[in-house]
């Protein structure tokens, strides 16, 4: 039985870390998190209420699907969900119009998709399958939901990863927002584990984790040194290749190049009043909205009132616009809604209250927004995931399920880390 004095430290916090991290103080095990940021949470990055008028979140979002260890962990905190129902719509170039989700070769797709054995990347199922004209449509709509909503890159995505995806509903399975935000969720975990006696320093920089024997000494840019028995790495993918690491974690952590990591941008705007609402009465329940432009994602905060317009842009496609400093995305923003809306744009940008805009690759401590599967991720999840050594790998990008790359697969990965850990 482990001793149940032994240190661990856990260097990252965001919902992985502290999942793991609260999991292991309630079993006894002595914690100590280390955070490169001045806050908790990650890429899950809320935004003062006082500036939108709700806490808006930069990062992570929504709630995808049945997310069991999320709703799980909402009734402990005593938060509720608000479930997201409205009209999607688009912009075809020359009006709006309700989105029609259905294909008339969605049949074909989901048999196609049902009866397919060996993995493909996305790219390549398109044209082995569906490379005739007539499928022009379904292509651009596979295509644009692999990058928007995965934020992945078609000629490197696993068609056999998505399948379960697209075959609930082409992707379009029930999502909700959080009240309060995921900022609540996480100030509810990073409370629980300071109430059981975890210890977060932020500001503290990981470079290298060194073996010592039987112990292992993580050591931070600003000169600390923390000793510990066994460590868990909860950081995005891509801090992992700037860390040094003993050589089997370094081992394990090569597979990491098997597995996508998405860039995201992402806007907020709030205007004084809801205009396009006035302007189109008929878009009053609208949800998201779908276009070619700059700016392609756009959705609202319906059924809730705030004259919010959160803009997205996912994939591949964000570096194109890697240049722009934040003012220039919310330009970038306000000319794709002037466009959409058929408005001069200095009458969008005339409504404007506050403004935020964050491009995740440029974010120091992320590199990225989420991880996505190729056809080689399953094999490099199982790699990571071993339990050899006293350096542990955790995160959204080890999580196996369907929904990888959300805070659910980030919660349920270092909720079974930390288990994994209790059991060794």
């Amino acid at each position: 039985m482990p001793d149940i004095s032994e240190h661990i430290v856990i260097v990252g916090a965001g919902a992985a870390g502290l999942m793991a991290a609260r999991e292991l103080v309630r079993a006894g095990r002595r914690v100590t998190i280390l955070e490169a940021r001045e806050r908790c949470g990650g890429r899950i990055h809320p935004l003062p209420e006082s500036e939108f008028g709700y806490p808006a979140d930069a990062g992570a979002e929504f709630i995808h699907g049945e997310a069991p260890v999320t709703r799980a962990l909402l009734r402990e905190a005593g938060l509720s969900l608000q479930e997201i129902d409205g009209t999607q719509w688009n912009f075809d170039g020359t009006g709006l119009s309700r989105e029609d989700r259905h294909d008339p070769h969605e049949a074909q797709l989901q048999a196609v998709l049902g009866a397919l054995k060996d993995d493909l990347t996305v790219t390549d199922f398109l044209g082995r399958y569906f490379a005739a004209p007539k499928y022009e449509r379904l292509r651009y709509s596979i295509e644009r939901m692999v990058e928007g909503y995965d934020a992945a890159d078609p000629a490197r995505a696993s068609i056999l990863a998505l399948r379960e995806e697209w075959m609930d509903g082409g992707g379009h399975h029930s999502q909700a927002r959080i009240v309060g935000g995921y900022g609540a969720l996480i100030e509810f975990l990073a409370a629980e584990c300071r109430g059981h006696g975890a210890a977060i320093r932020f500001g503290s920089v990981v470079s290298a984790i060194e073996e010592a024997g039987n112990a292992v000494v993580v050591r931070c840019i600003n000169g600390e040194a923390h000793a510990c028995d066994r460590v868990i790495v909860t950081v995005p993918l891509p801090l992992l290749r700037e860390m040094a690491l003993p050589v089997a974690a370094r081992v394990k952590a090569a597979a990491a190049d098997d597995i996508g990591f998405g860039s995201v941008i992402k806007i907020l705007l709030r205007f004084a009043r809801p205009w396009w609402r006035e302007r189109r009465p008929d878009i009053a329940d609208m949800t998201f909205l779908l276009s070619d432009q700059t700016i392609p994602v756009w959705w609202t905060r319906y059924p809730d009132s705030h004259p919010v317009l959160t803009g997205w842009l996912g994939g591949p496609r964000t570096a194109k616009l890697s240049h722009l400093n934040s003012q220039g995305l919310i330009d970038a923003g306000l000319d794709s809604l002037a466009t959409i809306f058929d408005l001069p744009r200095t009458e969008v940008a005339r409504e404007l209250v506050v403004a935020a805009a964050t491009n995740w690759a440029h974010d120091t401590f992320a590199r990225g927004a989420y991880s996505w599967a190729t056809p080689r991720t399953r094999e490099a999840q199982t790699v990571l995931a071993r339990a050899e050594g006293n350096v542990l790998l955790s995160g959204e990008a080890l999580y196996r399920g369907r929904d990888m790359g959300t805070v659910e697969a980030a919660l349920a990965s270092g909720l079974a880390t930390a288990e994994m850990m209790l059991r060794g």
